[in-house]
């Protein structure tokens, strides 16, 4: 894989999205809409940076049922 930093940097911003849309799905409750206010400049930077984030990690593929070299 690439550069670890951020490549861990890249998968702690989508686990922390799917918490919240688990948190959503489960409990009707958006944790970022709560802390930073609903689609808020702050908010938006948040979704933009787990989407791109997620859409990053699907370079990962690439590695599934590879061995370690």
């Amino acid at each position: 894989m690439g550069n670890k930093f951020l490549d861990c940097t890249a998968l702690t911003i989508v686990i922390i999205g799917a918490i919240n849309w688990g948190l959503i799905g489960f409990f009707q409750f958006d944790l970022v809409a709560f802390l930073f206010g609903n689609m808020s400049v702050v908010s938006r930077i948040i979704y933009d940076l787990v989407g791109i984030c997620g859409l990053y990690l699907l370079s990962f593929y690439r590695y599934c049922g590879r061995k370690n070299p």
